[in-house]
């Protein structure tokens, strides 16, 4: 069956599973003094030291998480409360609308509870964040921004952004940058020093790791205020009980994924570009989102390698994907769901795109398991899907006008 979504999660490493099944087998809290206990903390620490050399990053700068999703929340509300305890001006977050939600909830937390008081960030039409929309919304008010706060790499269109020089942007402001990365490693080069954010999120099962273990890579230097308090791990800023085996788990994944990054990186442009090619001779209208991926960003591609993001009018999302799914083929839409309500992907409104082209786009992530293969199956189907889907698009406007027309009636 064609796996096609590994932007979603990725299979994990059989050297993963090995490691795991292996650590697991030692018993140990890596808090614990005895020898069962350091002997837990050394693995935890000889992990740490692998993931901090894969990523560019110093060991003591790699905090340990449960994924992505808390990794984004403890840097933004972290950055934000300990610049608003310095400095009560500090209120403004400066953010795209198109971040995923584990930083727009967080935000527009912090605006409902906390005062926070947020600054969108306009993006292009690729959904790009440039450096001098950055410097023209902080100069509206320098004093009061807490932090910036801008994805590496669009987790449903694939395009990759200017973190150094966004990065850059907002130091000569004096304002810390935090990058949401989750999409990118394993994807992109990716160096932690040198690309200058102040904080950089990752989660393991993105790249072949095991679910539940993420970390925060973050500066020495950085101040944050801590969301969860107990034991005092992870330099006082992630209290917890760590996690041995799945910290295991994510070195030996980051190491094997950005091992294998550079012959990974170009089969996967290969099959994308042969997908993306594939499906428009067949499908005229189906337009590509995001970046086309034929520059460079900060020495890498302008595109995430194994993303073909794409719109087909008259669709629905969920009509696609269910389709696509009854062949056996695996992917997921530019939607989110909620209480059975599908509704346009919110990265591409915020991108421009109209809403009823919005409402048909699928995504197609490719990654270690994806195969030549893959592709010819998505080609042998996708026509015959889209006419179908668009039968049912057609059906679906018609209960819509439908509706509307009834909310009229007096």
């Amino acid at each position: 069956m064609p796996y096609l979504d590994h932007a979603a999660t990725a299979p994990v490493l059989p050297e993963v599973v090995d490691a795991v099944a292996t650590a697991l087998r030692e018993t140990g809290n890596a808090s614990s003094q005895h020898t069962a206990g350091r002997a837990a903390r050394r693995r935890v620490e000889e992990s740490r030291e692998r993931i901090a050399g894969t990523l560019g990053a110093q060991p003591s700068e790699v905090v340990m998480t449960s994924g992505g999703t808390e990794s984004d929340n403890l840097a933004v509300t972290g950055f934000f409360r300990a610049r608003q305890a310095a400095d009560p001006r500090r209120r403004r977050i400066l953010v795209p609308a198109i971040e995923h939600h584990a930083v727009l909830d967080t935000v527009e937390h912090l605006a409902a509870r906390e005062g926070a008081e947020i600054g969108w960030l306009e993006v292009d039409d690729f959904g790009r964040v440039h450096a001098d929309t950055l410097a023209a919304a902080i100069a509206e008010d320098p004093q009061t921004v807490a932090v910036v706060s801008v994805m590496w790499a669009n987790n449903e269109v694939g395009t990759v952004n200017p973190i150094r020089e966004l990065a850059a942007v907002a130091h000569a402001a004096g304002v810390p940058l935090h990058t949401d990365a989750v999409q990118a490693v394993g994807q992109l080069p990716l160096d932690f020093a040198a690309c200058g954010a102040d904080a950089l999120s990752l989660s393991a099962h993105k790249f072949g790791g095991p679910t539940g273990v993420g970390a925060l890579l973050l500066r020495r230097d950085a101040v944050v205020e801590p969301l969860l308090f107990g034991g005092g791990q992870e330099r006082g800023v992630r209290s917890g009980t760590l996690n041995v085996a799945g910290v295991v788990g994510l070195a030996v994944a980051a190491e094997s994924a950005v091992g294998d990054l550079s012959s990974q990186s170009a089969r996967l442009t290969g099959l994308r570009d042969e997908l993306i090619a594939g499906v428009q001779a067949q499908v005229p209208d189906a337009a590509l989102s995001g970046d086309p991926g034929q520059s460079l960003v900060d020495g890498g591609p302008s595109r995430l390698p194994g993303n073909a993001h794409l719109r087909f009018p008259g669709c629905e999302g969920d009509s696609l994907l269910m389709l696509l799914d009854a062949h056996g083929i695996e992917c997921s839409t530019g939607s989110a769901c909620t209480a059975g309500v599908s509704r346009p992907s919110h990265v591409l409104i915020g991108m421009g795109v109209p809403e009823d082209d919005a409402r048909g786009a699928l995504r197609f992530s490719l990654g270690s398991s994806s195969t030549a293969q893959d592709v010819e199956a998505v080609l042998a189907v996708i026509g015959p899907v889209v006419e179908r889907a668009r039968k049912a698009g057609q059906a679906a406007a018609a209960r819509r006008a439908r509706v509307a027309a009834a909310a009229e009636r007096p």
